[in-house]
């Protein structure tokens, strides 16, 4: 029987996840406290619009798309006191609530820590600087995609790119809230129709497309294979792939560890 075997929820877009016990499933569809902040460009500090939804394009703010560096900071996010805590290689960079003098320290701190790593040309460019930090630290909203979601992979899945590839790759590259073990590799992608994760039933919606973030090593910031080739090759997909999309079929709930998975179809 599939279970799920780690949780994950990331609390500023593009910066590392928070291991939990148990994930908090919104009627919404997204997960609560899930990409509640995100360092946005000078020029991308509003939303756009996507049928009638808010949408934050992850091209226009930091993303480890465009800034795998950004693996390498690590983050502790306080969210009943609204205080961050940014650090890297062992020192902090900044720990500062989210007042408007406290958003501003954060800002400069992750300036001027992308500016120093070798993904500083792409701060040159018009509309990018000053970086702002947004959100309320509550609300779940700077997913990739507008409509939000839950996203899941399988270990086995991974443990097969992994095995294709001289780089280390684990489930962080792929920064899904739900890794599920007990099910054959790629059998995720199989999955229609409605499953049930402990107590809260999903309905699938579709396989996740990758982008250049998976190939962003998550201890050191490099990008060190290239995974995306990796999978359109060595795994013959017309497009890089790897994971599925939920939705909640019916108000959300709670997901825990060790929660069975039953495909209910």
């Amino acid at each position: 029987m599939p279970v799920a075997c780690a949780l994950y929820r990331y609390p500023v877009k593009g910066f590392t996840p928070e291991a939990r016990d148990e994930l908090v499933v919104q009627p919404d569809g997204r997960i609560a406290g899930d990409r509640v902040l995100a360092f946005r460009f000078a020029d991308a500090v509003e939303p756009e619009g996507a049928d009638g939804l808010e949408s934050w394009p992850k091209s226009r703010g930091l993303a480890l798309m465009d800034f795998p560096a950004l693996a390498r900071v690590a983050l502790q996010f306080d969210a009943d006191a609204r205080w961050l805590r940014l650090s890297a290689d062992g020192v902090v960079l900044a720990e500062a609530g989210l007042d408007d003098a406290g958003r501003r320290e954060l800002e400069e701190a992750v300036t001027a820590f992308v500016q120093a790593s070798p993904d500083a040309r792409r701060l040159e460019k018009e509309g990018v600087l000053p970086l702002r930090l947004v959100g309320d630290g509550v609300t779940a909203r700077f997913q990739d995609r507008a409509r939000g979601y839950v996203s899941l992979h399988g270990a086995a899945s991974v443990a097969e790119v992994d095995a294709a590839v001289a780089a280390p790759v684990d489930s962080r590259r792929f920064r899904s809230n739900i890794v599920v073990s007990g099910a054959g590799a790629w059998d995720e992608l199989g999955w229609s129709g409605r499953i049930r994760i402990g107590d809260v039933a999903f309905d699938v919606q579709r396989p996740i497309g990758r982008c250049a973030a998976i190939m962003a090593n998550p201890d050191t910031g490099e990008r060190d294979t290239r995974l995306l080739r990796v999978l359109t090759t060595e795994f013959d997909q017309a497009e890089p792939t790897l994971g599925i999309l939920l939705l909640p079929a019916a108000g959300g709930g709670v997901v825990r560890v060790g929660d069975e998975v039953v495909l209910e179809g």
